[in-house]
């Protein structure tokens, strides 16, 4: 198993939080990005950068992803690609997605996506608080163990 991450997007902290657990578990994370992104010196730990345009990086993702991998995304439509490869996804706030609820999820966002269109301002998501960092950490863990 490896885990995956929409890096551009990812805030530190949830980057901070995968670090430490790839060299506590071994199991290799890949930061995947258009741009350059700092990591730590581990052989646990990786990056790819990617050429710039819209869903690059979400591409390299899907193509590279096996049964089982875990992708790190707040990106509905990628979540959704993973899941139906065989693959887990983990958004940064601890919410995983499944096949259970991908399909509302993914219903939800073209929603808000036609009122924003429409010119209704919906508001982003808050900021990213220690609870979520938390509850996050605690997803992490809890799919590390039940999948090693």
């Amino acid at each position: 198993m490896k885990i995956w991450v929409d890096a551009d997007a990812c805030p530190v902290v949830i980057k901070e939080i995968l670090f430490k657990a790839a060299v506590r578990t071994s199991i290799e994370v890949t930061l995947v990005a258009n741009q350059t992104i700092n990591t730590p010196s581990s052989p646990y730990i990786k990056s790819l950068r990617v050429a710039s345009g819209f869903d690059v990086a979400d591409n390299e993702i899907v193509k590279r992803c096996a049964v089982g991998d875990l992708v790190i995304t707040a990106d509905i439509p990628l979540a959704a690609e993973i899941i139906e490869k065989g693959g887990h996804a983990l958004n940064p706030r601890g919410e995983m997605y499944s096949a259970n609820n991908i399909k509302a999820r993914l219903t939800m966002r073209d929603f808000m996506d036609t009122m924003r269109s429409s010119g209704i301002h919906t508001g982003g998501p808050p900021a990213l608080n220690k609870s979520d960092r938390q509850v996050f950490a605690n997803q992490l863990d809890k799919f590390l163990m039940k999948n090693k």
